[in-house]
Parts: C-alpha cells; structure tokens; sequence
C-alpha cells in the first residue's frame, strides 16, 4: 500500500487511511460526492457542453490569485507539494467546470419558477420559538402557565428551557417546511400565530418540546426559496442519473 505519512517509524499507508475514513463516518460521504461529481461531468459531456482552453486558463488564473501563487514557480511548488502532476491539476480544473455549466442548466430561471409554480406549498414558512424541558410534568404544567399568561414565552424559555436558543428566548426563527420533524411538522404549520403546541416528546422521552408559532408567512419566490429550488432540483436531477449507470463502492 502507498504510504500516506510517516510519523518517526510508523508509516500510516492507503489502506490504514480508507479504513478510518470508513471508521469515522467520513468514508461514505466522501464517495457520495466523489460519485455525484463524475455523473454530472459524464451528463455534461454527453449533453455537448464545452469547456474551453480560455475557461480552463481563466478559472487556473483565479485558483493562483485565491492562494497567492503569483508566479509559475508558485504554483509548480504548490503542486509538488500535493503531489498532484500540472496535467491532473488541468483534469481537476476541466471536470469542475463541466459540473457547474451542467448544474446551471439543470437549474435555470424558467426551471426555478415552473417548480415553484406547481409545489408553492412547500416553501411556505413560519417562524417558531420553543421550550426544551426534560419531564412530561414540567411541560404539561409550562404549558398551563403559558395559557394563562402567553407573552411570558420568552422570559420562561430563558430561566427554563435546555435548549441553546435559551439565551434568545427560545427563538428559533423562520423555517421551511422540512426542517422540522414530521409528526410535529403538520401540526405547527396547520397552526395560527399566537397558537401553543405540544408538549411533545423525544423519541427516548429525554425531552419534552413546547411551540409557540409567532408567524406565518405564505411562500414567495425570494433569493432563498430560489437557491433551495435549485438545491431540490439538482438533488432529483442526480437521482434520475444515478439510476442509468451501475454503481458499486468497493
């Protein structure tokens, strides 16, 4: 096995590396995007997009500047000490802009707008704060002294609540549907501002959680439900190419 590094007599090599890649939950991941980004090259490639000479210099040229690598002497330097050939560097810098001119393809405007037009409900937000208390008691009786007096929300979440949104009142913002989980999910998004909700309990019942919806907000097409358009998008986009080729990690 090609040794990786040396630290005084021990050689830590390839296999030792792939094994606590693998141990450490990196491994898996690390694949994944190794897969996705030979896909979408393959994709671009087979969909006539061009990567020029001009685009490969201009994006080597901004790879230099971003790491202060002025001279040739720099960067051949640079790449000695990677152990990475100018050609793998050229292959590198080819492949990233075959990936990102297939990703803008996949995820232009009109793409953007049709999506939002068919799955608008989707993108509609709400903003939470919460209360994280560790017995079912605790909860059911915040729960009755928040019915009694709701505007003490915060100053409860901050003299009880686990949570680390405690310091800010146990705000935890807007969100979208998705970022919360199911069960609990249908329920705060169905609710009015001003409403309560729960206690609901963990999984384990280590925790119990209290809503408080503030507002509501129906989805709008912003900067943000653009960039998680195009996010969904590309995610089905992959998926679709995935399922025309054999994969199998070794």
């Amino acid at each position: 096995m090609m040794p990786i590094v040396r630290i005084d007599e021990e050689v830590v090599d390839v296999g030792e590396f792939v094994r606590l890649l693998k141990l450490n939950g990196q491994y898996d991941s690390l694949v994944e995007q190794l897969v996705r980004d030979k896909l979408t090259v393959r994709a671009a490639k087979k969909h006539g997009i061009v990567v020029t000479g001009d685009d490969i210099q201009t994006r080597a040229d901004q790879f230099r500047r971003v790491r202060a690598l002025h001279r040739a002497a720099d960067m051949n330097n640079y790449l000695d000490a990677l152990g990475v050939s100018l050609d793998e560097f050229e292959v590198f810098i080819t492949e990233t802009l075959y990936q990102e001119k297939m990703l803008e393809q996949v995820g232009t405007d009109s793409a953007v707008e049709e999506y939002f037009k068919l799955n608008s409900p989707k993108f509609d937000s709400i903003e939470v704060s919460h209360i994280l208390l560790d017995t079912e008691g605790k909860a059911k009786e915040m729960i009755s002294y928040l019915n009694d007096d709701p505007d003490s929300f915060a100053d409860m979440a901050r003299e009880h609540s686990l949570a680390d949104t405690r310091e800010e009142g146990g705000v935890i913002g807007r969100v979208l549907r998705g970022q919360l989980k199911t069960d609990i999910e249908a329920k705060v998004f169905n609710a009015s501002p001003g409403d309560l909700l729960g206690p609901f309990p963990a999984a384990d019942g280590t925790f119990y959680e209290i809503f408080a919806v503030t507002a509501k907000h129906p989805a709008t097409l912003d900067e943000d439900v653009k960039g998680e358009i195009r996010r969904l998008l590309r995610e089905e986009w992959l998926m679709a190419r995935a399922q025309e080729h054999i994969i199998e990690a070794r």
